[in-house]
């Protein structure tokens, strides 16, 4: 019988405690980016999902992905209840199996959560509940099997060491779609709808940065040098679409912002997380770099071209950058680092890059297909879409009967609340400068 590795468990154990802290880390990096009148409900869906995921990760979910496969599409429900997991040992990492399952919770907890930031301030919370466990059975559980339970997509070579396709495709491409089914908010690109609280949305990054190490080298599951490659890559690619991002958007519209800064920061983890495990520091800086640039694009220019509402950039930031990162371990990828992985093209082979696209290509489908089947699903059953008067009062006072603020300083009562204090800076701020509002958009708009 294999023996524990304490050291190795305990860096999983801690590594599951720093993932946690990013999905109220998300909650609060959501909640400063919307209007006042919406602070709670985005932060309560955050909240929220990652107690019922937690839920349904141990009653069935852990057996959908890392059950035994059948047919490389699905695990099998040997382990339904997590029956027989508790005496069981993972042999590769010398780990409990209950460590690696509790790890693995908190990602299934965290991907539909950043999902939320598509449709905030226009969905209301049951069919919200309802969707996003449907979600996480149908779509998340199969893709997390194909690639990391031994499913068709793991067969066929393709790698994703913490989480590029399975996590930040899966949720940005079902975000975008989410966002385009249900519409755009009222008055989008007509008022300003700017962050109501930028120190909190900056508080919210910093946590996710912070449990972002968790994330990528907790996912070498064992206190090593896999583990110490994990953590330096992620810092140098967080850190360099930070810089490049803010670079970009300065050149752009004449002004770096703390929200340009914190948009490239977690670009930049979005990109490295399928590689951290599998390219060297370098490269790393150079994925960071062009992330920045890329989610940059995606969020202030291409969203304003194509004209959806994703209201907090959740498919150009996770989506965009999940796909880059995903195309960037097929091509950095080296055994150097990592003796389980394969070479990329720029190291000689075109086996991993071809597998990398088919698997961004699998997660897209998948994403699209299952996002708008549910959603229509769901819809059916209770609407979806918050009504005008409803999105007009604000989701926390409808969905939630509370207030985030006792008061909108310098509000005054309409609609049975206060007017939000971020509308009427903008509208203000827009009058005097209307042009430097509109040379930035994205998260900004």
């Amino acid at each position: 019988m294999a023996m524990i590795d304490t050291g190795n468990t305990a860096w999983v154990l801690v590594s599951a405690a720093l993932v946690f802290i990013m999905t109220p880390g998300l909650g609060f990096f959501y909640g400063g980016l919307v209007r006042s009148k919406n602070v709670l409900t985005t932060i309560m869906e955050s909240f929220f999902i990652l107690a019922m995921i937690s839920v349904e990760w141990v009653i069935i979910g852990y057996t959908m992905v890392f059950g035994p496969d059948i047919g490389g599409l699905i695990g099998s429900l040997d382990k339904l209840g997590l029956v027989g997991v508790g005496s069981s040992i993972m042999e590769s990492a010398s780990i409990p199996e209950l460590a690696y399952v509790i790890f693995q919770c908190m990602f299934a907890a965290l991907t539909p959560a950043l999902i939320t930031g598509a449709f905030a301030e226009r969905m209301r919370f049951a069919p919200l509940a309802i969707f996003m466990l449907l979600w996480a059975l149908f779509i998340y559980n199969p893709m997390a099997h194909w690639v990391w339970g031994g499913g068709f997509l793991a067969q066929l070579g393709a790698l994703d060491f913490a989480g590029g396709l399975v996590i930040h495709i899966l949720s940005g491409v079902s975000a975008l779609t989410l966002c385009i089914l249900l519409g755009k908010r009222l008055g989008y690109g007509r008022k300003a709808m700017l962050p109501h609280n930028l120190p909190m949305a900056v508080l919210g990054a910093s946590l996710l940065w912070f449990g972002w190490f968790g994330f990528n080298a907790g996912s070498a599951l064992g206190a090593n040098a896999l583990a110490s490659n994990a953590f330096v890559v992620t810092q140098a690619a967080a850190a360099a679409a930070t810089v490049s991002w803010v670079l970009v958007e300065w050149k752009s519209t004449g002004k770096p912002t703390i929200l340009g800064a914190i948009s490239g920061c977690i670009a930049g983890l979005v990109a490295i997380t399928p590689a951290a495990g599998f390219v060297s520091p370098i490269p790393s800086i150079i994925i960071g770099l062009l992330a920045g640039g890329i989610c940059y694009f995606a969020v202030a220019i291409a969203k304003e071209k194509i004209g959806y509402d994703d209201s907090l950039d959740a498919f150009g930031i996770h989506g965009v950058g999940g796909i880059w990162g995903s195309l960037a371990t097929g091509l950095w990828a080296t055994t150097e680092v990592n003796p389980d992985g394969a070479n990329g093209l720029f190291y000689g082979e075109s086996h991993l890059f071809f597998a990398q696209c088919v698997g961004i290509v699998v997660a897209i489908v998948l994403a699209v297909v299952g996002t708008y089947i549910l959603f229509h699903i769901v819809d059916f059953f209770c609407t979806m879409r918050a009504d005008e008067a409803e999105e007009l009062s604000g989701l926390d006072i409808v969905e939630h009967g509370e207030r985030g603020y006792s008061r909108s300083f310098g509000g005054s009562p309409i609609l049975g609340g206060f007017e939000d204090s971020s509308e009427m800076l903008a509208n203000t701020v827009m009058k005097a400068n209307a042009s430097t509002l509109t040379t930035d958009k994205g998260v900004r708009s």
